[in-house]
């Protein structure tokens, strides 16, 4: 199943009990609000597949994995609604995420930033290539990782997720989030990234789907209340949004 638009597309296979959901758009695999909804459908959906076991996120190309909230829909945020709403995209996605009864495996081949750091963190378990650098550059534009923060922190730490928050210019290497936790296994490139993925999935699809599904519950132990805290966030990056320095912000990083 795939669709596609302007504001990017989205293609779901299924195979051998394994789901691929591949999320792209023109501007470095940035997320408008239709896209983030496209992909919090999908999960929703897979969730409730007997026919799934595993899910791979993925995106397409050669480039960044995700370069987070789309600048140009930031830019049109005009007042406190429309700023909630739109960050509210990245709550109900990792939402979606955490919720979801399969287990989610990422494949990170490129540069994560700010959101796209985020649903890294969100997936129970992560690849990446050595080109998987992350980067969280909210501060720079004057708002923050809110939203996606309980996702970050819980996967590499309250101290690794401050240390790349206040140094908002900073890359962080995929060696260094593979020594934080963030990944699982980091690979040379996207060949050998595909195959030791593809032979993980495999394994793991063969597994119990009801014992998969209880773990998945343990997993995600103790963030119950995600679904108020996300929406919470949401709405104080939805205010800060609307700051003269965040526009200006916004505008020098477009340029």
């Amino acid at each position: 199943m795939t669709a596609a638009s302007t504001s990017g597309s989205l293609t779901t296979t299924i195979q051998d009990k394994i789901a691929t959901v591949q999320f792209s758009h023109p501007a470095s695999n940035s997320f408008p609000r239709q896209l983030l909804d496209a992909v919090t459908n999908a999960l929703n959906e897979l969730s409730k597949n007997d026919a799934v076991s595993v899910i791979i996120l993925r995106s397409e190309g050669q480039g960044a994995f995700c370069a987070g909230a789309s600048f140009d829909e930031l830019l049109a945020v005009s007042n406190l609604a429309e700023g909630t709403t739109f960050f509210s995209g990245f709550a109900n996605l990792i939402n979606a995420m955490r919720n979801c009864s399969k287990i989610i495996v990422g494949r990170v081949h490129g540069k994560a930033v700010g959101g796209g750091v985020g649903i890294a963190a969100a997936c129970d378990y992560a690849f990446a290539t050595t080109n998987a650098a992350i980067k969280l550059s909210e501060l720079a534009i004057g708002i923050g990782p809110f939203v996606i923060e309980p996702a970050v922190s819980r996967k590499i730490g309250k101290t690794a997720m401050t240390q790349m928050t206040l140094a908002a210019h900073e890359w962080k290497t995929a060696e260094w989030a593979l020594d934080k936790g963030l990944y699982a296994k980091v690979l040379l490139n996207q060949t050998e990234l595909d195959n030791d993925l593809a032979n993980f999935t495999i394994k793991l699809a063969s597994y119990n789907p009801e014992a998969l599904q209880q773990m998945k519950k343990i997993i995600w132990e103790g963030t119950s209340d995600w679904d108020a805290l996300l929406l919470d966030r949401a709405a104080i990056s939805g205010e800060l949004v609307l700051s003269e320095f965040t526009k200006n912000a916004l505008n020098q990083f477009k340029k």
